[in-house]
């Protein structure tokens, strides 16, 4: 299943750099793109200015640690969505401003409220004892805090995340008693998927409850929908094929995954697309538009995409160590490719799921590229290549780690390579800035953790740099 065409990176693909970089560095690394994150930055602010309303783009860090992202909001004057300490730090550090970030996460630490509150950040409150610790922490600073009270979607009503309707009155109540400690200056909602409608409908409710807080003389002037906003890896025809097509036949071992817990990797409406339709759609299928709805209240709507901001802004290369072939009768066959990385560079696998956007090999420079010369020395033909077959038949293979662990695989399903992989090629997967190069990885086996290179492609040759950020 191909990735989209990328002339941009195939320009920086096609070149000797991948493979200096693998012996510069002698492992795996990731590539990133900030040129790319620039792009998807100013698409998502023409969909606001598209629509005529006042909207704000936050960069959900979480999405990938790399110091280039913070670098780029500082840069273009967007803000950033945190949820630790840690990453607060960062964001500050990479010259976000405090005014300029949006807090989340459950359960918020006392360290992280208090320079959260000293920093004039936006706070999410997700529950009625952070509101009482937030509003404990104003007063002992001395600080007005900034909050926005997080809704409990009612249409996910076992999600951990935000305040009931009778909790978020509690909430409202206490903040129109309170002293000023607090400044309520809106909502926001946690909702699991990428549906345009329901994000709609639950963004109108927090517009009216936009007005009943001024009602009650609190400001209450935005609303934050968060982010969920999807990326689309591959065209329409080739995730419909693999979907009908699904089999655990196509996977080492007959490994079985359940369809639905893959990630949807052809989206129709997706990135900046996706917001125009949530813009677009009327709340509760009736009614004026949400745009109008915004536009008509005076409320602002903040907005936290990650993997949207990253979509298309990095790719992870990895070097073959080994081939070894599983059973030789035609069309049940296939190679084992063991690289010199883990899977836990690759986040979907780890979640009972797939990467499945297929790698790009990419053979060593000094090899031939003949069938010949990559049939093994014994005279065989690949796994699935009959000795009849034509040369140029591809050859399947799933992709190993370097670990000592059966589940250490990159890729269960068999790949249909181009050619036989031998050791010095590449393996490029695409598109992995979002999410998937540095949420689980570990230095496991003593193994270090890849590094991240900048990629900057404006000149005529592209130039790289290290992220300022060690990996950690």
């Amino acid at each position: 299943m191909p990735a989209y065409p990328d002339p941009e990176l195939d320009a920086v693909l096609g070149g000797r750099l991948p493979h200096d970089l693998a012996y510069a560095l002698g492992g795996p690394y990731h590539l990133l793109l900030p040129g790319r994150f620039d792009a998807n930055v100013a698409a998502f602010r023409a969909a606001f200015a598209e629509a005529g309303v006042d909207g704000r783009v936050y960069y959900a860090k979480k999405a990938n640690k790399a110091a280039v992202w913070i670098e780029r909001c500082a840069a273009h004057g967007i803000g950033t969505d945190v949820a630790s300490l840690g990453e607060l730090r960062e964001a500050l550090g990479h010259g976000v401003r405090g005014e300029d970030t949006v807090v989340t996460g459950p359960a918020k630490s006392d360290d992280l409220l208090r320079v959260a509150v000293l920093q004039g950040c936006l706070v999410a409150v997700d529950a009625l004892d952070e509101l009482e610790r937030i509003t404990a922490t104003a007063r002992a600073t001395g600080r007005t805090a900034r909050v926005l009270l997080r809704r409990l979607p009612p249409e996910q009503p076992h999600s951990r995340f935000g305040l009931t309707g009778g909790e978020l009155g509690t909430a409202l109540d206490r903040c129109r008693a309170d002293d000023g400690a607090v400044r309520v200056e809106g909502f926001s909602f946690h909702l699991s998927g990428y549906a345009v409608q329901p994000r709609a409908d639950l963004a109108g409710e927090l517009v009216e409850l936009c007005r009943t807080a001024r009602a009650m003389g609190l400001s209450a002037d935005r609303i934050s929908i968060g982010g969920g906003f999807a990326v689309d890896y591959v065209a329409a025809g080739d995730w419909a094929r693999f979907l009908e097509a699904h089999d655990p036949a196509d996977y080492h071992a007959r490994k079985s995954f359940n369809v639905g817990d893959f990630y949807p990797y052809h989206s129709p409406v997706a990135g900046a697309d996706a917001l125009r339709a949530v813009l677009a759609a009327r709340p509760g299928g009736t009614g004026a538009p949400l745009a109008d709805r915004l536009r008509a209240a005076g409320v602002t709507l903040l907005v936290e995409p990650g993997r949207a901001l990253l979509d298309r802004a990095g790719c992870t290369v990895f070097r073959v160590q080994g081939v070894k072939e599983r059973g030789t009768p035609a069309g049940t066959g296939y190679g084992i490719l063991t690289v010199d990385g883990t899977s836990l560079s690759l986040s979907e696998q780890w979640f009972n799921s797939e990467y499945l956007p297929d790698p790009v090999l990419l053979p060593a420079a000094d090899r031939p590229t003949d069938r010949a010369a990559d049939r093994p020395a014994d005279g065989r033909t690949p796994a699935d290549d009959p000795a009849d077959d034509p040369a140029g038949t591809p050859f399947r293979a799933c992709v190993g780690g370097a670990s000592c662990l059966e589940s250490d695989l990159l890729t269960w399903r068999k790949i249909a390579f181009p050619v036989r992989p031998a050791p010095g090629d590449l393996l490029v997967y695409p598109n992995t800035a979002g999410y998937q190069m540095d949420s689980n990885e570990s230095p496991f086996h003593d193994l270090p953790l890849p590094p991240k290179v900048v990629i900057e492609t404006t000149g005529e040759q592209p130039r790289w740099r290290l992220d300022r950020r060690p990996p950690s």
